[in-house]
């Protein structure tokens, strides 16, 4: 992508950033000529759209196939009410827009499948999985480890939240840790700021990923516990050599 000096109105906006020694008028132009993709436009995929768009990355794309039903508006804060029956990735489109318009949103009304996740993925420097079920958490998982595409997992219910990040040959992946999707169990309660919590945190990873600051959750998971307002950062097992998608001899 081509630098871009920032313009006066920028400098304004992104004065907080830039006054940081670890970002700076430099880090804004890169998260400016980033792309992010953030699969799901739910309880996670909300706030870390808006606070990715707040942050001034350049293209965010936003996949999700659902429409906004009543019941969503509890904790996915990037719809509102008169966005009922309409399609989340439209909505979410023009909340984006709303707060920065040097934002390019791309939408795609879809559900995210091993035949278009490819596609999806490859145009994008990193990934946000906020997906609420097991098997798109493995697809994700799966099809960024093949195509060497960094991304952050994350998952939440009722008072409880975990992420975890996977940057190519530092650490293990989803699957290393998790062998194969559990059997889905009945719909969860889950309270909307744990998610608002989780969901924040995942965009922390984007930023620091794309400025190449602090230290991603790779090699570990953290877990957070609403209720006892703790949170835990558990070192995981190194990355598992007969893992079927990035162990050792598998072909990608």
């Amino acid at each position: 992508m081509s630098n871009r000096m920032l313009s006066e109105e920028q400098l304004e906006r992104y004065s907080r950033h830039i006054m940081l020694e670890e970002i700076g008028e430099q880090g804004q132009e890169k998260l400016l000529n980033s792309c992010v993709l953030i699969i799901g436009a739910g309880g996670l995929g909300s706030p870390a759209a808006m606070y990715l768009a707040a942050a001034g990355i350049g293209t965010i794309g936003i996949a999700d196939a659902d429409i906004v039903d009543l019941s969503n508006l509890q904790r996915q804060i990037i719809h509102s009410t008169s966005d009922r029956a309409r399609d989340k990735v439209q909505s979410a489109k023009e909340t984006l827009e709303g707060i920065n318009t040097d934002v390019k949103v791309n939408t795609y009304k879809m559900f995210v499948n091993s035949d278009n996740i490819f596609d999806l993925i490859k145009d994008y420097d990193f990934v946000l999985d906020c997906t609420d079920n097991f098997e798109s958490k493995f697809l994700i998982n799966d099809a960024c480890v093949k195509a060497e595409k960094p991304f952050v997992h994350a998952g939440v219910a009722e008072f409880w939240g975990q992420l975890m990040t996977y940057v190519p040959e530092q650490g293990p992946c989803y699957r290393c840790i998790f062998e194969k999707p559990p059997a889905e169990s009945s719909a969860k309660g889950i309270v909307g700021a744990a998610a608002g919590v989780i969901g924040s945190l995942q965009a922390m990873e984007a930023v620091k990923y794309i400025l190449g600051i602090g230290e991603l959750l790779t090699g570990c998971i953290l877990t957070y516990d609403a209720l006892k307002a703790e949170f835990r950062k558990v070192k995981l097992p190194d990355k598992v050599s007969d893992c079927p998608v990035c162990g050792k001899g598998v072909i990608r």
